[in-house]
This record gives C-alpha cells, structure tokens and sequence, in this order.
C-alpha cells in the first residue's frame, strides 16, 4: 500500500489531475467529494485505477472531515470556489474560502497522522490590489486585501489563514501552490473551470474580438507536478511557490488558436476590443465584468523559485492553448462547425 494522500475536491479541475499524478506514482488516494450519490461525476477517475476512495465531506460543514483524514499523511487542499461572476455579496465567496480551509486544518491537526499539507492558493493572493503594476512580483508579496475584488480577497485572506493556524498550532508542515490561470485538457465534460472561458469563448467565436486583458497560465498537468513535488521534497515545508508563466493577452491566445483552428472552419476573433465597449458590455454581461478592473494590466510573476528549489519545468503556453481547446471540442462543449472552411482559390 503506497502512502494515503487525502485530497479536496475530487471532481474539480486541477483535483482531478493531482488525483491522476498522485496515484501513477504510487500513492493511496483518499478524495472528498459533496455528494457521494453523483458517481458518474468520477467516473472519469475511477477508470483511471490505482487505489483511490472517495469519502463525502463539505467544506462548509464540520461532517466527514475527521473521517476523510483518518490514517492519512498528508492533504493537499485543493478544492476552493472560483466564481465565474462577481457574486452579489463577497461574503458568500470569503467566508466558504477562509472557513472551509481553517476546516480542513483544524481536521489535519486532530488526526495526528498528518506530516504536510500543501494548499492550493493563487496568484490572486500575490498579485492584486498593488499601486505599481511593473513589479516582478515573487513569493515575497502579498496581494493588498483593501485595494482587491471579492475573489482576489478571498484567496488572499484563506492563505494568510493556513498560515497563522500552522503558526500558531505548528501540527504539521504547510506548503503553498500559486497558481495563475490553469489551462490544459479536460479529464471529463462535467470537471470544467471558470479558467477554460477566455479559451472557449474565443474558439467558439462567442465573442466579436479579445477585451485587453491577459494571464500568467500555467497548465494543469505541470501544476500537478507541482502539487507532488511539494508534497514530497523536504525543502518545500514553509514555503510558497509561484505556479505561472509569461503574461499572455487574450488576443494573443485568439492569435494561437486562429492559426490552428481557423482552417477547419472555426470562426476565431483576432482583433482587440476597445476598453470603452469592454466596460459598456459589463454592464450587463456578469462574466465581462470580471475583466474590467484588470483592463490593460499584465500580470507579472517569476516562477523561478519553484524551478531553483524544486526542479519544476512547465510546458510552452501554446501546447497548453491548443490542448485546452482540443478537449473543449473532443467533450462537446465547443461544437464542431457544420461545414469546414474551404481553402481560397488562387
């Protein structure tokens, strides 16, 4: 029997992949789940094999946890709401984010049997609310929780939890995951993320052209990675690390799919929005609302901690594009254009 790994979130996106990562290097994995009833929601997991259980637990409620870590040695924290629009208070995001991680802590620490935790933060608890926007920003910095919109605070304020509970409790070692936006294929149409938008919107041409916004992506398989070796090298215990590559504009991720995708008839938008139609559409359109304080603004991180300390590597963004939109199409949820583009005649 390898070591028993609990992880949050089973049917998540990123879970899912660490699921897969940890079980083909020999782990025992123990995956919570809501609703134990859904069993075609993991199915796509449990075809996989290896030796993986499912347990239910809520991470805003107490029932189950003491359960799910039972006999386990580590938890990798994965699960955690990611909004695909503002919600109307940020309450209903921060208090599920800061709560349901101090719930799984405080579970760790009363089983005795836990020696690490990693847990997936973000880029948004590094990133945000700062006065200067040219800064190479590392895992030194801390996103400014009064300058920062609802889902930026709530990582923000779940990270700094963990990290005054092992502080103060000191029952385990923790390790934090920045990710930035995740791209990377799909493992089943049910185990979606808010982060396939930007890509599916512009594959499937719901958009008229790419606002001025951008992301440092990094693909979840390589994040994955990252998940395992921060579980498993000793040097990782009391550190963050920073999971996202270069800054990448929407239109540019238009530029790589249309040269891919346009010659089989999908109808990609390359040109880039004025910021005043971006801001005009987000007044009724939740989803766009999301981009417009980040109009025009790159995100800039280093991810060399992670490769210095942990001999990390991450795939070019392209090949994360292109996968992405492949299994958007392979799972159904961009159609297939009726007819294929015919080639101009010369």
């Amino acid at each position: 029997m390898g070591t028993r790994v609990l992880v949050t979130g089973a049917t998540g996106f990123v879970a899912g992949w660490v699921i897969s990562e940890l079980l083909e290097h020999g782990y025992a994995v123990r995956a919570t789940v809501r609703d134990l009833a859904a069993p075609d929601k993991r199915a796509h997991l449990t075809a996989r094999g290896g030796e993986l259980e499912f347990v239910a637990a809520d991470l805003e409620r107490d029932a189950g946890w003491a359960e799910a870590v039972s006999g386990c040695a580590a938890v990798l924290h994965v699960a955690s709401p990611f909004p695909a629009t503002p919600p109307a208070d940020e309450r209903e995001l921060i208090g599920p984010a800061v709560e349901g991680t101090l719930r799984v802590l405080r579970a760790a620490a009363a089983a005795g049997t836990v020696r690490r935790v990693v847990l997936t933060s973000s880029i948004a608890a590094i990133a945000h609310g700062h006065a200067r926007h040219d800064v190479i920003r590392t895992e030194a910095d801390w996103s400014v929780v009064a300058e920062s919109a609802a889902y930026q605070k709530s990582k923000t304020l779940a990270e700094r939890a963990a990290w005054d509970f092992v502080a103060a409790e000191q029952p385990f070692e923790l390790v934090a995951v920045n990710p930035g936006m995740v791209l990377g294929p799909l493992q089943s149409a049910t185990a979606t993320s808010t982060s396939h938008e930007p890509v599916r919107r512009l594959l499937a041409g719901a958009v008229p052209g790419a606002p001025r916004v951008g992301w440092a992506t990094v693909d979840v398989r390589d994040l994955a990675v990252l998940h395992r070796l921060a579980l498993e090298q000793p040097a990782a215990a009391g550190n963050r690390y920073i999971a996202a590559g270069e800054h990448v504009w929407m239109r540019e991720l238009g530029d790589i799919l249309a040269a891919e995708f346009a010659s089989r008839g999908y109808r990609v938008p390359t040109r880039t929005l004025p910021d005043l139609l971006v801001r005009a559409v987000a007044l009724f359109d939740k989803g766009v609302r999301l981009t417009v304080p980040t109009l025009g603004v790159a995100e800039r991180l280093s991810a060399d901690k992670a490769r210095r300390e942990l001999g990390w590597t991450m795939r070019p963004v392209r090949d994360s594009v292109l996968d992405t939109a492949a299994s958007l199409i392979e799972h159904g949820i961009v159609h297939r254009p009726r007819r294929a583009a015919q080639p101009a005649e010369v």
